[in-house]
């Protein structure tokens, strides 16, 4: 199920509060990067040595008040098929209502682990009160104050206990993940790759959604490819089809090594994919931004390419060191680039560097740009190491850590891509003292 924790249950319960909080406890991860929107979907929680994340269904429903039940209802449904526990959350002031006896009942029929949540339980009147909610019949019930974070700690050791350490998929292949948001061609480059036509709509009932698995073998090149287009069956509504692919995305970032994002050249990079491509950089996983349907751009030339180009770099920053390939997917126009700069991505994220060159070409860029003063203290820098971890780290040893602001360690980042090829891979770079 990929280790995804969806918190599910009618609005104004306090669901995003407690998202807020699970992931607040990484700082990284609500940083506020420029071009994307501060309503935050999902990110990850850490807690007992396991990582999971956490998606706030909250954020896809459309408030129209026809659909809206409807709407929470589907959510709930493919959040069953999709996480790995569900957190559903209630609220002990408004009392058991009729939409909470409708998704208990849903996530009774479903196979996966709930947790019931009664937030606003703030005092010892509210817990007597609360007590109503043991009726909605699950084991796991949680009386919190997502507020203050009260009882927060003890909802969180019961939820790891069904996150299970991350297991990849048992292959030696590098793993490559099609994402992006829906209708920009996923499938059709799936198809263009493999060679053969998927079936993406069956409307037969119940029809698995597991991300499809496939290897590629040809030309002497050899992956594994995980399509998240996925079976999708007809009859669901539209309202949730954003909701739909953003699981399934995370749901494949979380088993790739290099994740190909797909952009319709049409729309450019919106927001969502922005997200898209945090998450990955959050898991250290390899990006490669493929803009598909180039074709149709009308008037199109190296220039309009490069301009369209600079324009994404601009929104990733200061992540921006990334392959963006102009393809299209439907004439398989320079979709054999696209593999071979997906494996050349892979390389770079198994690439180590001895030691005695590191120190060489990073303590000479040291000495070239020193670092600033923090207090008229200069901090000094003795050598630098690479990590033993599945992405490039380095941690670099000086005598006082706290004096190394971030705009020198992005200094020192931008210095390892320029002498190093990392192209295509989040780094992380580390102050340790001596």
């Amino acid at each position: 199920m990929g280790n995804i924790v969806a918190i599910v249950g009618r609005p104004n319960v306090g669901k995003s509060t407690l998202y807020n909080r699970l992931v607040g406890m990484r700082d990284a991860i609500t940083d506020d990067f420029s071009g994307v929107t501060r309503d935050r979907k999902y990110g990850f929680c850490e807690w007992n040595g396991k990582r999971f994340t956490v998606v706030d269904t909250g954020g896809f429903v459309q408030s129209s008040d026809d659909v809206f039940e409807a709407a929470i209802r589907n959510q709930v449904k493919i959040a069953i098929e999709e996480s790995a526990a569900l957190i559903f959350m209630v609220d002990a002031q408004t009392g058991i209502t009729d939409l909470d006896e409708d998704i208990a009942r849903i996530l009774r029929r479903g196979d996966r682990p709930v947790f019931l949540v009664v937030n606003k339980v703030d005092n010892h009147k509210n817990l007597m009160e609360a007590n109503e909610f043991w009726g909605l019949g699950f084991d796991n019930t949680f009386f919190i104050a997502s507020i203050s974070g009260s009882g927060t700690g003890d909802l969180l050791d019961a939820v790891v206990e069904f996150i299970e350490a991350e297991t990849p998929v048992d292959t030696e292949l590098p793993k490559f993940a099609i994402v992006g948001r829906p209708n920009v061609g996923k499938s059709s480059l799936t198809n263009a790759l493999l060679g053969e036509e998927r079936n993406i709509v069956t409307p037969v009932a119940g029809t698995t959604r597991d991300p499809i698995h496939a290897v590629y073998n040809k030309f002497g090149k050899a992956f594994m490819l995980i399509d998240t287009a996925g079976i999708r069956k007809k009859t669901k509504v539209d309202e949730d089809l954003e909701f739909y692919s953003v699981m399934r995305a995370i749901r494949a970032v979380e088993e790739a090594d290099v994740c190909l994002l797909v952009l319709d050249a049409t729309q450019g990079l919106e927001s969502q994919d922005i997200n898209i491509l945090r998450l990955a950089q959050k898991r250290h996983k390899g990006v490669v931004i493929l803009v598909n349907k180039w074709d149709l751009m009308e008037n199109k030339t190296t220039n309009t390419a490069r301009d369209y180009e600079s324009a994404i770099k601009n929104k990733l920053a200061p992540f921006d060191d990334v392959p963006i390939l102009f393809i299209s997917a439907l004439d398989k126009q320079r979709i054999f680039q696209a593999v071979e700069a997906a494996l050349e991505v892979y390389e770079n994220r198994t690439r180590r560097i001895k030691t005695s060159e590191l120190n060489e070409v990073m303590m000479a860029a040291i000495e070239a740009t020193p670092p600033p003063s923090v207090h008229s203290r200069y901090p000094k820098f003795k050598y630098v190491t690479q990590l033993p971890t599945a992405f490039p780290s380095f941690a670099f040893f000086v005598n006082n850590p706290n004096y190394v602001r971030d705009s020198y360690k992005q200094y020192l980042e931008n210095q390892l891509r320029k002498n190093f090829n990392f192209k295509g891979v989040p780094m992380e770079v580390f102050m340790r003292s001596k």
